[in-house]
């Protein structure tokens, strides 16, 4: 019998979903008017028709120009457009505009397609649907393209004949559009992408054990983003009928909502979750990035457990592996708050004074001003709360520390120390471990601190710290369990079957208190629980002070997912010859 979220749960998610997720960008609205005393703009409302997804589709867009920008005076442009739910009159949005015409550079700012005023279906940031409407945009910096009242821009600096010098920044789905743009459109110069997604399959379910394997359903981020989209036409009316496709799937493409349908099913055939994977990747960078040469700046916030550092850290890995100039910076803030004092506000205009926007005009000097003296930083770099500014480094830390489990419940620092023994937990019907409330931070709403049922889960602790060690990354766990319930249902044919496991790393204080740092955890859907398997846990960034413990833990549930059909006890065996493993990546001290 599968586990059922009740209703009235469901539609508290939803609700706060519609009501969180118009501006996932922590950048306050700027300041009425087009002259500041940074400098002097003007703001101009075009509207375009563009060819995008087979329909023709109205763009709502906001120009930025500079004063003493002319065909003349041409100044590099920057392209930018909403989070999801948002539009470019939201004050994550227009704030970007604003902020680079203070700077001298030609702004563009749009609302996405399906948000705003702008029409048609939400693609989720297609290459081919919302990537060619911004390209077509690109047209119009490059003078090639008219708006509908019959604007041209002249006044972009220009590489060469249609090609226009162009840079894209934004957070979120307006991060990913970036990337889909720079798919499809190599004259884009530079990408800025903030807190945005390499696979929305790993976003939406993650299996971090096996990304072939159909994950683990993160209903309630899900859920939210789907009631926000569908609910567009009624948020912002709009008698544009590109913007409705059926009574079924109002505002959507027709493959995003079955995608949201059947994660929400709990049953997972073969062929629906072969076509389900197949969708989501392929409006995803992980299906197209090989086709991205444009130098890109990736920014990712330590506080998320929408898009994790995992993300940012796949797409960086193969930008590096092909030759792209890329860096990456993982920042306090995304999805899940976080915003520490000194981080990039761009509402504050603070770009000049946080270590983020230095990094950002640094990007944008050197590849759209073509200053080639200017610096673009180093390859990686990381916030420390509570330490003196960013760590650096060449690229990201490799694992380091490899602990076992033992028996007893120690998690040692070397295999000799093992004690053999076994032991035992089993799931219930409903959950019984919390990670989070995705979206109550977001609100303003409590969530309760992350907490595990007796019985329900097993944890591995080490000793206490004798100095403090710094953790980098994403630790990886080496597990086998012994499941006869879920072996005897794996091979189905049906995903839900397989065995449905949480693990997460704790902080534990010398009082015994618990931290989960920044909520986050690694679902996992077993492949097969007959055979070990390797867990990726998210990345984090994350001190532990002396005296302090480490846990691991794998729990059989968690409230924001969904969790196993029917009940399945887990037994944990060790010895020193055969027993789990946790590798740690750290850039100082070491446990044991």
């Amino acid at each position: 019998m599968s586990r059922a979220v009740p209703r009235s749960r469901k539609v508290l998610a939803l609700v706060a979903g519609a009501a969180a997720l118009a501006a996932p960008l922590a950048l306050a609205a700027p300041a009425s008017g087009a002259e500041t005393a940074a400098g002097a703009y003007t703001v101009t409302p075009l509207r375009f028709t563009v060819q995008a997804g087979g329909r023709s589709c109205a763009v709502d867009a906001d120009l930025y120009r500079p004063a003493g920008v002319d065909a003349e005076h041409p100044a590099p442009a920057v392209l930018a457009t909403n989070g999801f739910g948002g539009s470019k009159n939201d004050g994550s949005t227009d704030a970007i505009g604003k902020a680079f015409a203070e700077r001298g550079y030609v702004g563009l700012v749009y609302s996405g397609l399906g948000f705003g005023k702008s029409g048609c279906l939400i693609s989720l940031d297609a290459p081919e649907t919302d990537g060619r409407a911004a390209a077509r945009l690109v047209d119009f910096l490059a003078g090639a393209l008219a708006a509908d009242d019959g604007t041209r821009a002249d006044f972009v600096t220009r590489d060469g004949a249609g090609d226009p010098r162009v840079g894209m920044i934004g957070g979120s789905y307006g991060g990913a559009v970036q990337l889909a743009t720079a798919s499809v459109d190599p004259r884009v110069d530079a990408l800025v992408p903030l807190i945005t997604w390499n696979d929305l399959a790993y976003s939406l379910a993650p299996n971090a054990a096996d990304r072939d394997t159909p994950g683990v359903f993160k209903w309630q981020w899900a859920n939210g983003f789907y009631l926000m989209g569908e609910g567009q036409p009624l948020l912002v009316p709009s008698l544009d009928p590109s913007r409705i496709n059926s009574l079924g799937c109002l505002h959507f493409v027709t493959d995003a909502c079955d995608t949201v349908r059947l994660l929400n099913s709990g049953r997972y055939p073969k062929a629906a979750t072969d076509k389900m994977l197949a969708y989501a990747r392929s409006v995803s960078p992980v299906s197209y990035v090989d086709r991205i040469t444009a130098p890109t700046l990736l920014v990712q916030g330590q506080a998320d457990t929408l898009f994790n550092l995992n993300e940012a850290r796949a797409t960086y890995d193969r930008l590096r592996e092909r030759g792209v100039d890329t860096r990456m910076i993982w920042q306090s803030w995304g999805h899940s708050g976080g915003q520490k004092p000194g981080e990039l506000d761009l509402g504050q205009g603070n770009l000049e004074s946080s270590y983020v926007g230095q990094r950002i005009l640094g990007w944008f000097d050197r590849y759209l001003r073509k200053n080639t003296a200017a610096d673009t930083g180093p390859a990686f770099a990381w916030y420390r709360e509570g330490q003196s500014g960013y760590g650096t480094a060449d690229g990201v830390p490799a694992l380091s520390q490899r602990l076992y489990l033992s028996g007893d419940g120690k998690l040692v620092d070397n295999r000799a120390k093992v004690a053999e023994g076994s032991r035992r937990y089993s799931n219930w019907l409903v959950p019984t471990s919390h990670s989070e409330s995705s979206l109550a931070g977001t609100i303003g709403l409590p969530d309760p601190r992350p907490y595990d049922t007796p019985g329900t889960y097993l944890g591995w602790t080490t000793a206490p710290l004798t100095a403090p060690v710094d953790l980098v990354g994403a630790p990886k766990a080496t597990l086998k369990v012994d499941s006869p319930a879920a072996e005897r249902v794996q091979d189905s044919g049906d995903a839900a079957d397989k065995l449905v496991l949480f693990a997460k790393l704790y902080d534990v204080a010398p009082d015994g208190t618990k931290t989960l740092v920044n909520r986050l955890v690694a679902p996992v859907r077993v492949p097969d629980v007959t055979r070990p398997f390797t867990v990726e846990l998210p990345a984090v960034v994350h001190r532990y002070e002396t005296g302090h413990r480490l846990e691991l833990v794998i729990a059989a549930s968690d409230t924001a997912y969904s969790g196993n059909r029917g009940v399945k006890p887990v037994t944990v065996a060790s010895t020193p010859d055969d027993t789990g493993t946790l590798e740690l990546p750290l850039v100082q001290g070491t446990v044991g």
